[in-house]
């Protein structure tokens, strides 16, 4: 991939090339380059060659147009390595921080290659014994950086995508699998060894078969943006395992490629995936960039113009934080905003991913200092053609004030609803709760997300994801475990809405073990069942555990990685779990596009959304409202679904009726009779070990008393459903239709 020579320093070169496109761009002749600093103050700006040996050779650029700076290589090819250097002030007190002896990343680089080692020489400043002891950020550092940073890689863009297409899933039959493209397939024994813990292996056919066995219909990759790990994380021999640093928006991280053509391999995966029937959605990073606070390291953007692309603060000297993780990316500046969507339309035109999702997306929306959903990033990305057409997801919080905002992003968008996490959570971990926040969950949190014209689609369900505990963890443990990580146990949150069942931890106890499978097998027809789109974290179908740690972004080992030696009650989950989406793929009742309303879908029918307790009647408003209410009944009728779809078929379905009972100790909960229902037939009952049924399912008669173990849930078909809807009387009215 790389180049052996990289020409003389002719006085001659570089041709004035042109501002645009920004970046490092190949032709048949040589590469375009061209990179943005607004400060009027940058006296010269060079471009970095480097040869296979590490031998830099510069030239600079001598062309300024609207505070590009740009110039044309003759002979420069794809593979070329390279970076930039600005000479400007060094001033941090007013946020200048320019540095000519800092090899710079090019923001538009398509790919990045080499370690970032921390030596004193990466940072703008003074640190270790040359500071004296302390470290103070004002004291310009004159070492070379060049030998110890990542460069930037003249790539080629050209690949046969033959006839790829997105799959286009609709956003009401979508269901999403969090995953880590190196934890995925890391110790998966059908993938080559080579091939474990990159794109390819993700695109292997044993990894893809998992994926479309299980039923997923996308993917949403934890980060693949080319990042860096934190200085302490390598001082203690840790990683930043998650990705959640970035440092190149275009490039795809190249530890994750088994090849020197990382952008080739993440195209093949794509396709791979693709024809597999499966979207891919990128988790993107943009709120902040792994050069940290005043203190980090100067690996990009703080050199090319930190004032303009960091939010600052005291007179500029300092950074604001809306993060957590020292900076923020300031996307309020025109050319930092077009940096953001560049990238993404990168991704979509170039790449061919399907969405993202966007890490602390309520960074993103802050202008001057309140989040502000009407600003530069929300309504730059509503009015872009291509990025209005993908899927697009919101962290609907930071960690700044008034950061929290789910359910207030605009229509475009849908969210992680982290209450429906909590609620679920707390309901089959036995919190004296009641049900009605619950049973909002459970219909697409109409409470959320209705008020502004969204849909139950809007809210991305998940009681487990990539960020705290596990799914076999939240019914394992009830406080956090992250000794592992280095920092004492400060790390993490404390609220976790979990419960261990009488153990902590790792347990021979057959009476916490059957508890706990129970739980998850209600938890998981709970998320697959629920109005809305729900989203299964890498690994919980089939009970992978952390051992408690809830933090685990700094752990690449087996602690993150997939176990694929299963148990015999773990392969009996997977089943349960491709048993839960094969129902829901199979019966749209389950994913309904608009809200239902409690109402007929006809007249003389029965309701399309009804709630029912435990004596077969429909939940009072003081049962709602009350905490020792601990048992549900959700109704959906088939009937409402007796319309044509959005390809004009005519969509029939069945009605059914899901209880979920929280409480410890058994009950009997009597089946609804007519109108709603003939008789009934079990389906699914979380209290039964093994793997899904596959015998006819068990008929009930109306009105009969259905026994339910503690803590589990049923689901119930209904065994004859309304007329159809043709053989209404004239005139007859219908609403609420799917």
């Amino acid at each position: 991939m790389l180049r052996q020579d990289v020409g003389v320093n002719d006085t001659a070169l570089p041709w004035p090339g042109s501002p645009s496109p920004l970046g490092a761009t190949p032709d048949d002749e040589g590469t375009n380059f061209a990179v943005w600093s607004n400060s009027v103050e940058v006296e010269a700006v060079e471009v970095c060659l480097f040869d296979a040996s590490g031998a830099e050779t510069r030239y600079r650029l001598g062309e300024r147009t609207y505070h590009i700076w740009h110039g044309y290589l003759p002979g420069v090819r794809p593979g070329q390595r390279y970076g930039f250097r600005l000479h400007g002030p060094w001033e941090p007190a007013r946020g200048a921080r320019f540095n000519p002896a800092k090899l710079l990343l090019d923001p538009y680089a398509r790919a990045i290659d080499g370690e970032l080692a921390y030596v004193p020489a990466v940072y703008g400043h003074v640190v270790g014994p040359a500071a004296g002891g302390r470290e103070d950020d004002t004291l310009v550092d004159d070492q070379d950086s060049g030998p110890y940073v990542p460069k930037s890689v003249v790539v080629d863009d050209t690949f046969d995508w033959g006839d790829d297409a997105p799959p286009a899933t609709a956003w009401s039959e979508t269901t999403i699998y969090e995953l880590h493209v190196r934890g995925f397939t890391k110790a998966h024994p059908q993938v080559p060894q080579a091939l474990r813990g990159t794109f390819a292996g993700l695109a292997h056919p044993a990894a893809v078969a998992h994926l479309v066995d299980l039923g997923v219909t996308a993917v949403e990759l934890l980060p693949v943006h080319h990042f860096v790990s934190e200085p302490r994380l390598i001082a203690t021999g840790l990683t930043n395992y998650w990705g959640y640093n970035s440092v190149g928006y275009f490039a795809p991280h190249a530890a994750y490629a088994s090849s020197d053509r990382p952008v080739a391999e993440f195209k093949a995966m794509v396709k791979a995936l693709h024809a597999a029937g499966l979207e891919v959605i990128l988790d993107v990073v943009y709120n902040h960039t792994g050069e940290g606070d005043e203190l980090g390291p100067t690996l990009e953007f703080r050199g090319l113009d930190n004032a303009a692309y960091y939010r600052l603060r005291d007179g500029g000297r300092l950074y604001t934080d809306y993060t957590g993780c020292g900076n923020t990316l300031d996307v309020r500046q025109p050319r930092v905003l077009q940096l953001v969507m560049d990238s993404l339309r990168y991704w979509v035109l170039e790449m061919h991913v399907d969405g993202f999702r966007f890490d602390l997306a309520a960074a993103l929306a802050r202008s001057m200092h309140d989040v502000d959903m009407l600003g530069g990033f929300l309504s730059t990305i509503e009015q872009d053609p291509v990025l209005s057409q993908v899927k697009l997801i919101a962290e609907p919080w930071d960690v700044g004030e008034g950061g929290y905002q789910v359910g207030e992003f605009p229509p475009l968008w849908s969210e992680w609803n982290d209450k429906y996490r909590d609620s679920v959570r707390d309901f089959w971990c036995g919190a004296n709760s009641g049900v009605r926040e619950l049973g909002y969950r459970l219909s697409g949190s109409s409470d959320l997300y209705s008020d502004d014209g969204r849909r139950p689609f809007a809210s991305i369900n998940f009681i487990a994801a990539h960020d705290g505990f596990t799914l076999r963890d939240v019914v394992s443990y009830e406080r956090k475990h992250n000794q592992a990580n280095g920092e004492h146990g400060r790390d993490g949150t404390d609220t976790n809405h979990s419960c261990n069942h009488g153990a902590e931890g790792e347990t021979a106890d057959v009476a916490v073990l059957a508890a706990r499978r129970r739980t998850l097998r209600s938890m998981l027809t709970t998320l697959l069942l629920s109005n809305g789109v729900p989203m299964l974290a890498a690994g919980d179908e089939m009970g992978r555990t952390q051992a408690g740690n809830n933090n685990a972004y700094c752990l690449d080992s087996p602690v993150s990685w997939l176990d694929w030696e299963l148990a015999p009650w773990q392969q009996d989950l997977l089943s349960w779990t491709r048993r839960l989406h094969q129902l829901r793929r199979e019966h749209p009742v389950f994913r309904h596009r608009h809200y239902l309303e409690g109402r007929p879908a006809y007249e003389g029918g029965p309701k399309d959304l009804a709630w029912f307790r435990t004596d077969g009647r429909e939940l009072t408003d003081q049962d709602w409202f009350s905490r020792e209410t601990r048992t549900l009944g959700m109704y959906l009728s088939g009937d409402g679904l007796r319309a044509r779809n959005r390809r004009g078929q005519r969509v029939k379905d069945d009605t059914f009726l899901l209880i979920v009972h929280g409480a410890a100790d058994p009950v009997r909960f009597r089946l609804p009779g007519e109108p709603w229902a003939h008789a009934w037939s079990v389906l699914l009952d979380t209290s039964l070990d093994g793997p899904a049924p596959t015998a006819p399912p068990t008929p009930w008669d109306s009105g009969v008393a259905l026994p339910l173990a503690g803590a589990s849930a049923a689901l119930l078909v209904a065994s004859r459903s309304s007329p159809d809807p043709s053989a209404h009387p004239p005139g007859a009215q219908r609403r609420g239709w799917s």
